[in-house]
């Protein structure tokens, strides 16, 4: 698909600009970040193979190649208008976004804006390959970039698709029923997405209830994988770095073994677990006690919860929560499983009312933590850069 000659801001169609000569290449750079706009991680710091503001970018991997255009270099602040703050973290805030001129009530986006200012070299590069997988990445399950500016001296800007509807946990956690086939198709549109990142060598290492989100407020169906900020490509072998969210993260990934694609489906595992029990199956306040727990793959399926779930949905669990990588399931495989290919009407009687209320618990948990760790982070941030309001 060739891209548009010319930049109209009021068209988003004219927004892509590159080209993919072939979709079965991919970058062999691995990035990692720090921090984001949104959650808490852990990770380390690596070369990588991301566009660094050149007319064209190629990158190559496996048997294919990609050739990339930059995008258009327009000043952000000609084209948009910032709206409200919908989150922030240490170096990055995202506001909702409209195109300047555009009619009241028009389309709206997500902007990233991340500060140029005391960003580690690392860190950037780790944002520039966000860039480049998001680019890549063209699936009714995945946000959508639409845009990048680099050419402000103070920040970046990366023109999203607006998700409106929020997280999806907290989607769930305000209904009032809430069954084993509601959680399954909802796995089933997880699954599909990752596959097809898979499928294209890219393993996203941070899937964790707060990169699901949904596209509108008053449906449901719209889910899609959001935050690509430590993914990278595998096509050119495994990766090492350690990177990723404490209570998803997988065991090799703790022990610093080489791994690939495998390393999402144990956080798929986790995510399900979460979504049927109500709580994840790895939880301790003390991390080193934590991560002992995610290595041995101590996990169990408490009665009072799990009684009503069905046997095919804890077999599926169990099949991704393998401590060996080699035997866990992939995301083909799990997409077959017969859990997910079994009818509605027998899983719409298994009602899940108990352990929604364990998740509404979870959740409220959940999000008083990251809001706790984004207070420090902002106190850490201003320290660094002699800033005084951050208290």
């Amino acid at each position: 698909m060739d891209a548009p000659d010319a930049f109209d801001p009021n068209n988003p169609n004219t927004w892509w600009s590159w080209t993919a000569r072939d979709v079965r290449g991919g970058g062999g750079g691995v990035v990692q970040r720090n921090d984001s706009a949104a959650g808490s991680n852990f990770g380390s710091s690596a070369g990588s193979n991301s566009g660094s503001g050149n007319a064209v970018a190629t990158l190559s991997g496996g048997d294919g190649k990609h050739s990339f255009r930059e995008f258009h270099s327009k000043r952000f602040s000609r084209s948009f208008n910032l709206g409200k703050k919908l989150g922030e973290g240490a170096f990055a805030e995202v506001f909702e976004a409209t195109v300047k001129g555009d009619r009241p009530g028009g389309k709206s986006y997500a902007v990233k804006r991340t500060v140029r200012r005391g960003l580690a070299k690392e860190d950037e590069k780790g944002l520039l390959e966000e860039v480049r997988i998001l680019r890549l990445l063209q699936h009714s399950n995945v946000v959508a970039i639409y845009q990048f500016f680099q050419d402000d001296p103070d920040y970046y800007y990366m023109v999203l698709e607006n998700m409106a509807g929020g997280e999806l946990f907290d989607r769930i956690v305000q209904k009032s029923y809430y069954n084993e086939e509601e959680a399954r198709d909802l796995c089933r549109v997880l699954l599909d997405s990752v596959r097809y990142c898979h499928e294209l060598g890219i393993v996203h290492r941070d899937l964790k209830p707060e990169n699901l989100l949904l596209t509108s407020k008053h449906d449901d169906a719209g889910i899609k994988l959001a935050d690509f900020g430590f993914a990278c490509s595998v096509l050119n072998g495994p990766v090492s770095e350690q990177c990723g969210s404490p209570g998803y993260v997988a065991p090799e990934i703790l022990r610093a073994l080489p791994y690939g694609t495998s390393v999402d489906m144990w956080s798929v595992g986790v995510i399900i677990y979460t979504l049927l029990g109500g709580y994840p199956p790895f939880h301790d306040e003390n991390q080193t006690r934590l991560f002992r727990r995610i290595k041995a793959g101590s996990f169990k399926f408490h009665d009072e919860y799990w009684s009503n779930t069905s046997l095919e949905a804890k077999d599926l669990i169990r099949k991704l929560l393998l401590v060996d990588p080699a035997k866990r399931m992939t995301a083909t495989q799990a997409a077959e499983h017969p859990w997910l290919l079994t009818t509605g009407a027998s899983l719409a009687g298994h009602n899940l009312g108990k352990n929604l209320d364990q998740l509404r618990i979870f959740n409220a948990t959940r999000k008083l933590r990251g809001a706790i760790q984004s207070v420090i982070a902002a106190k850490k941030l201003g320290k660094s850069f002699g800033l005084q309001n951050f208290s």
